[in-house]
């Protein structure tokens, strides 16, 4: 009896699987993608991808609008699309979109290419920092390497090899129209209704026949920490960031106990410090700016009468300049946001040496040490000893030139509160 109950729970859990996946078919997920490909970008197509296959989908729709970005982030989403196991259809939408660069790459590995009137595709030469063509060895590495990526994925997809090569080596780019002429996309619509009429019945390599009719559409939006990691990943954020938690742990280190400074100064280093790691980080940059506060540092304790704080400041710019060696422009720190930060922050730390450095060496106001030089008046007299009156206060006197009460002295000493005081007449001795 225990059995055949065990065999019937069995069977009906096997039905309402069965059930849930033939609903599931009747479920197109769509995501949007309007930014740089960078690994946040890369993580946020990845997991809807997972999630299209976990859920046996109709099909998952990309709507693409992409300048291009990192290389190891395209080849995360290329690799998840070929890995998901319903239909990718990349849609480049809308009107005036682009599928550049890394987007090229994309679009092509997609099971279904689809672009809007008035969109183009190409423009995948691989460049270096901050957009410049990189060094003639370098640029042939990456070229050939890019080369046989597209190649592939053409390939793979039935695509034009010979324009993919073309979009790497020479940069071309191309309309809509001229895309589907090419063997580059599968076809042209106008929206996203008409994507899906045309999409419905296509046979796709191993996936079987798209069945979208009277498919229920879902949006996957990106999540609070998708957001977050998309925020902090922009070059101009991580920048900022790392020069406010240098900023913030340089004041903490002028003037201990101060805890706020300190404090925001560290957790804006974390963030930083996670931000740096999904971004083309060049390694000189970092050195370049730790070398900055060092000599910030060192004005406090050497006299250089600020060539220090000048060096500083140059080894800032520099750093700063060198800081990312991403493979587009858009993961460059933009001139907007890094010559006003380089100059607040070189502001702030020449300023605080200056205010640190004439503490050192200003004459003490307060205290035994302030009383040095300083003009009292006499007020009592005992000999050799007495009393006088400084700085609003009465101290103990030992006169080395005889005095009257009412003359005007001067502190040349001061030993066990005691002060040592001569006429105001004579020349200060030590």
């Amino acid at each position: 009896m225990t059995k055949n109950l065990m065999w019937l729970a069995a069977l009906v859990w096997v039905i309402m699987a069965a059930g849930h996946a033939l609903a599931d078919k009747n479920e197109i997920l769509t995501i949007t993608v309007a930014d740089p490909i960078s690994p946040a970008v890369a993580e946020f197509v990845t997991d809807a991808l997972k999630r299209a296959s976990d859920t046996n989908a109709a099909c998952i729709i990309i709507s693409l609008d992409t300048p291009g970005g990192l290389v190891e982030a395209t080849r995360k989403i290329v690799q998840a699309i070929y890995a998901c196991t319903v239909p990718v259809i990349v849609y480049v939408t809308p009107s005036g979109a682009r599928a550049a660069s890394a987007g090229v790459m994309i679009t092509m590995a997609a099971d279904l290419a689809v672009m809007t009137p008035g969109t183009n595709i190409g423009a995948a030469h691989p460049v270096g920092a901050g957009g410049q063509d990189i060094g003639e060895t370098m640029a042939e590495k990456a070229v050939n390497d890019m080369v046989a990526f597209a190649k592939g994925i053409a390939q793979r997809r039935g695509r034009n090899e010979k324009w993919a090569e073309q979009a790497v080596r020479e940069s071309v780019s191309i309309t809509a129209d001229e895309a589907v002429a090419k063997n580059v996309v599968d076809f042209v619509t106008q929206d996203m209704d008409q994507l899906i009429q045309k999409a419905h019945g296509r046979e796709i390599k191993g996936k079987g026949t798209l069945a979208l009719k009277n498919a229920r559409i879902t949006q996957i939006s990106q999540n609070f920490r998708t957001k977050v990691l998309k925020t902090i990943s922009d070059p101009n954020i991580a920048y900022i960031l790392l020069m406010i938690g240098l900023a913030g742990l340089y004041f903490e280190l002028s003037h201990p106990g101060a805890i706020f400074p300190g404090v925001v100064g560290g957790i804006a280093l974390i963030l930083a410090f996670f931000s740096l790691q999904t971004l083309p980080v060049n390694t000189a940059g970092i050195l370049l700016i730790i070398v900055a506060i060092i000599l910030f540092i060192l004005e406090l304790k050497v006299t250089s009468y600020g060539m220090l704080s000048v060096a500083g400041v140059v080894s800032l710019v520099l750093g700063s300049l060198m800081l990312f060696k991403g493979a587009a422009p858009q993961f460059q720190v933009a001139l907007g946001i890094l010559l006003p930060t380089v100059f607040l922050i070189s502001g702030f730390f020449v300023t605080l040496a200056f205010l640190v450095v004439r503490a050192h060496v200003h004459k003490p106001w307060t205290g035994a040490d302030g009383l040095i030089d300083e003009v009292g008046v006499v007020k009592q007299i005992d000999g050799d000893r007495g009393k006088i009156q400084v700085h609003g206060e009465l101290w103990q006197a030992v006169f080395v030139e005889p005095a009257s009460v009412g003359d005007q002295v001067r502190v040349q000493a001061v030993e066990d509160l005691v002060v040592k005081v001569a006429p105001l007449k004579m020349a200060v001795e030590p």
